[in-house]
């Protein structure tokens, strides 16, 4: 029996050959989770990108910084509006997100 990298016994065998569904509704939902799971990948990227945008242009003192900020929370506002990450998650992301900004924005200041 021919083995897979990464895989031990015949049972791992099995289950990677028989991965493809057979049931009409079982394919329609496999495409739908497949869907799903690329506009939820998708909106995630853009809230990690916003929050990394907003932090180095805390860091670098950019003057639309604070539009930068205002850009991140409000994507991810929408993340948890949209399902992709829970509300509380959202609430903890943001809270993080201006703590670690009035902190960099404080020590430039100071300077």
């Amino acid at each position: 029996m021919p083995s897979i990298p990464g895989r031990a016994g015949h049972g791992a065998l099995l289950g990677f050959l028989l991965r493809m569904a057979n049931i009409k509704s079982q394919i329609k939902r496999n495409s739908q989770n497949e869907a799903r799971h690329q506009r939820n990948k998708a909106v995630r990227s853009e809230m990690k990108t916003r929050t990394k945008n907003a932090l180095s242009a805390a860091e670098t003192g950019v003057e639309d910084a604070d539009e930068r900020l205002r850009l991140a929370v409000k994507r991810i506002d929408k993340a948890a509006a949209k399902g992709v990450i829970h509300p509380n998650q959202a609430a903890r992301r943001k809270s993080r997100l201006v703590r670690r900004f009035d902190e960099i924005a404080g020590e430039l200041s100071a300077e």
